[in-house]
C-alpha cells in the first residue's frame, strides 16, 4: 500500500488496480534476449524485420529499467508482423520460461476487444448507436433510463458505473444477476452530461446488447466472429484446456501518493493543485471511481483474479486472456486486411473513434475544478484515443490499456497494429515500459 498520512494515504493500490483499470497503463530479435536472473528465452519465430531493431532494443531495456518478469510485445503493419517478441519468466517461483504460446490476463486491455464486437454489429446494420438501449434490451429501461443511447454505454456515459448490491463473486460470474442489477439501477448523474470510468459494468452493459442481439454471449461472439477469422490465441471465459498456457501474475513494488501524484504530473501534463485536488475527489475511499471495481462488494476479495472461476467467466471489461500477437493483430484487422480478413471499414472506423467526453464532465469532481479530457480520459466509442497520457503512434490512434501495463491499438494513418502484454502487473501512471516501446515503433515508421 502506499506509504504517508493517513488523509494521504487514501488512495491505495487496490484503488488504483480497481478503479482505474488501466488509466496508467500507457503507453504500454537478432540478439538472444535474456529474462530475470539469467532466464534464457527460446527463439522460435521470436524476431522482427529489417527496420524495426529499435523495439527489440527497447524490449530489451524494459527488462533492466525499470525491469520485468515475463513479456511480449507485436507489431503488424500494413496487415503483416514486423515485430514478435517474447521474453522472461512465465512463472517467477517456478522458473517456467514465456513461450510463443503463452497466455496471460490483459485486464482493461478486454474493453478495445468488446468494442468491436459492437461495432461490428454496428457496420452490419444489426446496432444504431443512437437507438435507445431499450430497444434491444427492454428491461433496461427502468429506474429513468429508458431514453439512454447505446453510444453512452460505449463511452462511459451512462452513469451506471456502479452496481448498489449486494453480489457475491458467484453471482458475477454467472453474469444473469448482474444484469438483473443493472436493470434496477437507477443513474448516478442524468445520463449524457457526465462521464466516469466505468469499470466493469461497462463490458455487462455493452456485452448484454450483444446478447440480446445475437443470442450468443459476448465471450462467444468474440470467438466466433473476431478470434476464429483472424487465428487468434485470445478468450473472454478462458477453456479449461488452456490453463496451462497461462502466465502467472507478479506485482510490482508499492509505490507511495506522492509517487502516484508525480507520476499523473509527469503523464498529463497538468500542474500539482490540480492533480492533488482530481485524485483526492475522483479516487478517494467510497468514491464513485473507488466503488466501480467492486461490483456491488462482488469484486472485493483478494486474490479474485487469480482464480480460474474468474477466468473461466466472462467480464467483457477485464478479464480477457491473450498474447501480444493475438492483440496487434485483432488490432491490425481494424484497419489492414490481415490474410484476407478485416473487421473494420473505414467509415466504421472514423465513426467508433469520434471523442464523446470532451462535452460532459468528469463525475465527482468538486465545483470549479477543471480537468481537460484530453489530459484525463480522452474516450470515443469504447476505445481511447491518442492524447498526452497516451500518445500511442500518431494523433489517429486508438485503442485500449489494461491495469498492470497491457495496451492494445491501432493507428489507421500508419496502418499499425500494436500491443503489449506483461505478467508484471505495475500500477504507477508513469510505468514507462509501453511507452518505451511505443516510442520505439514511432521512430522506425519515420
Amino acid at each position: 500500500m502506499p506509504s504517508g498520512t493517513p488523509e494521504q494515504a487514501n488512495i491505495g493500490r487496490r484503488t488504483v488496480l480497481k478503479g482505474m483499470l488501466g488509466v496508467g497503463a500507457l503507453a504500454g530479435t537478432h540478439a538472444a534476449l535474456t529474462g530475470p536472473a539469467g532466464a534464457s528465452v527460446d527463439d522460435g519465430e521470436r524476431g522482427v524485420e529489417h527496420g524495426w531493431g529499435k523495439v527489440a532494443d527497447a524490449f530489451r531495456k524494459n527488462f533492466q529499467n525499470p525491469g520485468e518478469v515475463g513479456a511480449a510485445c507485436s507489431v503488424y503493419v500494413g496487415g503483416r508482423p514486423v515485430v514478435n517478441l517474447w521474453g522472461g519468466l512465465a512463472d517467477r517461483e517456478a522458473r517456467r520460461p514465456w513461450r510463443k504460446n503463452t497466455i496471460v490476463q490483459v485486464a482493461s486491455t478486454t474493453k478495445g476487444a468488446t468494442a468491436i464486437c459492437a461495432h461490428l454489429l454496428v457496420q452490419r446494420g444489426l446496432l444504431d448507436l443512437d437507438a435507445p438501449v431499450a430497444r434491444y434490451w427492454p428491461e433496461f429501461a427502468a429506474a429513468g433510463k429508458e431514453q439512454i443511447p447505446v453510444r453512452w454505454l460505449l463511452s462511459h456515459q451512462a452513469g451506471l458505473p456502479i452496481v448498489d448490491g449486494p453480489l457475491t463473486f458467484e453471482q458475477a460470474c454467472a453474469w444473469h444477476p448482474v444484469i438483473r442489477a443493472l436493470e434496477a439501477q437507477k443513474p448516478l448523474w442524468q445520463p449524457g452530461t457526465e462521464h466516469v470510468y466505468h469499470s466493469v459494468t461497462y463490458g455487462f452493459l455493452v456485452g448484454e446488447v450483444v446478447r440480446r442481439i445475437t443470442g450468443k454471449s459476448l465471450g462467444t461472439f468474440f470467438a466466433e466472429e473476431v478470434a476464429a477469422p483472424l487465428g487468434l490465441s485470445a478468450w473472454i471465459g478462458l477453456p479449461e484446456k488452456q490453463e496451462k498456457r497461462v502466465a502467472r501474475l507478479h506485482e510490482a513494488a508499492p509505490f507511495s501518493y506522492e509517487e502516484l501524484l508525480a507520476g499523473l504530473i509527469a503523464t498529463t501534463g497538468l500542474d500539482a493543485a490540480t492533480v492533488t485536488a482530481w485524485v483526492n475527489a475522483v479516487w478517494a475511499p467510497g468514491s464513485v471511481q473507488a466503488r466501480a471495481g467492486e461490483l456491488g462488494g462482488a469484486l472485493t476479495t483478494p486474490g479474485y483474479h487469480l482464480t480460474r472461476a474468474w477466468r473461466a467467466a466472462e467480464f467483457p471489461a477485464a478479464n480477457m486472456l491473450a498474447d501480444a500477437r493475438s492483440v496487434a493483430r485483432m488490432y491490425a484487422a481494424t484497419v489492414s486486411n490481415v490474410n484476407g480478413v478485416r473487421l473494420l471499414n473505414p467509415a466504421t472506423v472514423e465513426r467508433m473513434t469520434d471523442v464523446q467526453t470532451d462535452t460532459t464532465r468528469m463525475h465527482g469532481l468538486p465545483p470549479g475544478l477543471n480537468v481537460p479530457a484530453d489530459r484525463s480520459f480522452w474516450m470515443s466509442l469504447g476505445f481511447w484515443r491518442a492524447c498526452q497520457p497516451m500518445p500511442m503512434t500518431g494523433p489517429a490512434s486508438f485503442g485500449h490499456p489494461g491495469s498492470g501495463g497491457s495496451i492494445g491499438f491501432a493507428d489507421p494513418d500508419a496502418g499499425v497494429g500494436f500491443a503489449y502484454v506483461t505478467n508484471l502487473w505495475n500500477y504507477r501512471p508513469d510505468d514507462p515500459r509501453a511507452a518505451n516501446l511505443a516510442t520505439a515503433v514511432r521512430a522506425c515508421l519515420g
